[in-house]
């Protein structure tokens, strides 16, 4: 058997200002709604369900992207002047890394919630 991730909550102190950045900076088509939820499409069948709230924890979510797909969301991450870091404690501020023979990038949305953009998965091969 095989478990696929179908949807996770993301929580947010504002849903739609939330969903919309990362819809913007990803490429992704307009969030949706489902229920009181705000969503954002992958497109890889797995959605991100946007919830106000008002404590927020923040959370790690990385996004695996093709190398054609990087160069645009990165332009869009420093055209919105989105600080952007080499490393998940954000001490590389300005750089991206080269992991695994692929590239890679972390920044924060609206919430503090930690993003990730990469085009290889961690363990395929080489370092950087």
């Amino acid at each position: 058997m095989v478990a696929r991730l179908d949807h996770t909550i993301v929580r947010s102190r504002d849903k739609h200002l939330s969903a919309e950045f990362l819809a913007r900076i990803l490429g992704l088509g307009p969030p949706g709604t489902f229920g009181h939820f705000v969503t954002v499409e992958t497109g890889n069948g797995v959605s991100l369900d946007f919830d106000d709230a008002e404590e927020i924890r923040p959370q790690h979510y990385a996004f695996l992207v093709d190398d054609e797909e990087f160069d645009p969301i990165f332009e869009r991450v420093k055209a919105e002047n989105v600080a952007y870091f080499a490393d998940p404690g954000h001490r590389r501020r300005g750089e991206i890394n080269t992991r695994d023979n692929g590239r890679g990038f972390y920044f924060r949305d609206p919430d503090g919630h930690n993003l990730e953009v990469l085009t290889r998965r961690y363990g395929s091969g080489g370092g950087g």
